[in-house]
């Protein structure tokens, strides 16, 4: 696995932690609670700063979601 190189915005660390969150879109995604919508987020281990980068959703994220609603 490659390391990307990182340096923070807000304070100039370079050290950081990477996460994924779900949420849902509108209508009927959101009526039915499919968290359609995915993003990967990247936080500075120093500062907190966060900057969330959006990536594909779907599949069968989309499939667990309805089976355990």
């Amino acid at each position: 696995m490659t390391k990307h190189q990182y340096s923070c915005e807000k304070c100039n660390s370079t050290e950081y932690k990477t996460g994924e969150i779900r949420t849902t879109g509108s209508g009927l995604s959101r009526f039915l609670n499919l968290q359609n919508q995915k993003f990967t987020a990247i936080s500075c281990d120093k500062c907190g700063y966060t900057d969330l980068f959006r990536t594909d959703g779907g599949g069968v994220g989309n499939i667990f979601d309805v089976l355990t609603n």
